[in-house]
């Protein structure tokens, strides 16, 4: 595929099922949207089921709604036992939604809210519906992170939840290096099966309505600079539309805009940060929000003859 690569290189998705969260608005909207006019059977997983089903309307092809509330454990069980009653399979699973800079708030089962939307409702919803995934070849599960995880980030074990001290840009950027971090130990996880892969992804600077909450004093600069430096909503979708539906995709990999700075452009293999990749600190997060959430993910028994090849989809 070119360098310029765009949703005309999509490949056909029908027969394909998909579940993208967080796609009433922004990102999430515009990948639903692509997999949808390309023949997947998409749903939206949405909080708000009105606006889900107003976005759905707006598209063309086999989009249905999940209602989901990632800041409630108990929703994202409700949610998922929805999705296995409906379906049998599942290609591909995109865990788009999130938050961003939010004032000190906690979820609804007492987690930090960006930790617990961002990372662990994500973490929960992909434990529960993976066994859907498994036998499928060629299913992915895509994770999207940010280019905020380079930005004051760690994943603080010592106060997960920022109980003694909270800043928020640092809160987000623990949230999105966990994003990371949880695709790289699902990816080891899951490579000696060779079939179901996990790959991440970010949109770089996009125009959404994410950074609503962002300090006072980064607005008035945004709104200055934001022509120069963001991108629409359909080109940061680009770099999720790339890991989920590229065939030379590798479980592992990271995309992201391919200009300076990963801020725009057309999508391409990036790298993340030095730290996203301690084996031993993507362990512990994976063992610690086991506890937190309850959900353990299903054994994943090894294939026989399992190649390189294989782990592509």
């Amino acid at each position: 595929m070119g360098e310029k690569w765009t949703t005309a290189n999509v490949p056909d998705q029908r027969g394909r099922v998909a579940v993208v969260t967080g796609a009433n608005t922004g990102l999430g909207y515009e990948t639903a949207k692509a997999l949808a006019e390309r023949g997947a059977a998409v749903v939206l997983a949405v909080r708000d089921v009105g606006k889900g089903e107003r976005a759905a309307a707006r598209m063309t092809g086999d989009v249905t709604v999940q209602e989901l509330d990632l800041t409630s454990l108990d929703s994202v069980r409700t949610a998922a036992a929805a999705l296995r009653s409906r379906f049998d399979r599942l290609d591909l699973l995109i865990n788009n939604a999130g938050v961003m800079y939010t004032p000190k708030q906690t979820t609804r089962d007492g987690f930090e809210m960006q930790f617990g939307t961002n990372h662990l409702g994500h973490f929960a919803l992909t434990g529960l519906l993976l066994d859907l995934m498994l036998p499928v070849p060629g299913s992915r599960v895509v994770t999207v992170s940010s280019v905020g995880h380079r930005i004051r980030a760690a994943i603080h074990f010592d106060d997960l939840h920022w109980e003694r001290s909270y800043r928020r840009v640092a809160a987000y950027g623990q949230s999105k290096l966990a994003n990371l971090m949880f695709t790289y130990e699902l990816q080891r996880r899951l490579a000696p099966y060779g079939t179901t892969v996990a790959v991440a992804a970010h949109p770089g600077v996009s125009s959404t309505e994410l950074a609503r909450n962002s300090p006072a004093a980064l607005r008035l600069p945004l709104t200055w600079l934001a022509p120069l430096i963001t991108q629409t909503p359909a080109m940061g979708a680009l770099p999720t539309l790339r890991a989920a539906t590229d065939p030379a995709v590798l479980g592992g990999q990271y995309y992201g805009p391919g200009g300076r700075g990963e801020v725009m452009g057309h999508p391409r293999l990036v790298t993340s940060s030095p730290e996203s990749y301690e084996v031993a600190v993507q362990q512990r997060l994976w063992a610690v929000s086991e506890d937190l959430t309850g959900v353990t993910f299903p054994v994943v028994e090894p294939r026989q003859n399992v190649s390189p090849a294989d782990y592509r989809s």
